[in-house]
This record gives structure tokens, C-alpha cells and sequence, in this order.
């Protein structure tokens, strides 16, 4: 569902409570462009853990296929610092 920036002023935050007892996301529309997404935090929290899953999986394969570095946290450190 799309709602408009001017609609979320106009109404307050309450307006998101009532929408999202239909809808499993709002999009909020600025000046004619979609720029942000509302969830209720279950959904939200569903998201953040399938992210945290899928990083946990991709680093476990870099590390079964040998894409790593064995270094000590000096070496780290300066090497964040000369990327910069």
C-alpha cells in the first residue's frame, strides 16, 4: 500500500497502526516518489533475521571454500586505517 507524505502529516503515526492491519507494508510516497517502507516490527525483526541468516550462510561458505585471512587484530586495525 502507498501513502503519501502529506497524508502521514495530515493524520499522525496512529495512521500507520490502522493501515497496517490490512496491508504487511507501506510505502511512503514524497513528492510523487516511493522513498521509504513501513513494517510492524515482527515483520521487521523476520527481515533483520533472514539478513543475519543469509550473512551467517555466505561467511560459513567463504570459509569452506578458503576465502579468509588468518591476521591479529594490530594487523586488521592497520589495515582498516591504510584503506582509508
Amino acid at each position: 500500500m502507498i501513502v503519501s507524505a502529506n497524508e502521514i502529516k495530515t493524520k499522525g503515526v496512529s495512521f500507520f497502526s490502522k493501515l497496517l492491519e490490512t496491508a504487511d507494508e507501506l510505502i511512503i510516497n514524497v513528492r510523487g516518489k516511493n522513498k521509504y517502507v513501513v513494517l510492524d516490527m515482527a515483520r521487521y525483526q523476520q527481515f533483520r533475521q533472514q539478513e543475519l541468516d543469509l550473512a551467517h550462510m555466505l561467511a560459513m561458505q567463504d570459509i569452506k571454500e578458503g576465502r579468509y585471512k588468518v591476521q591479529t587484530a594490530k594487523e586488521h586495525a592497520n589495515e582498516l586505517i591504510n584503506a582509508l
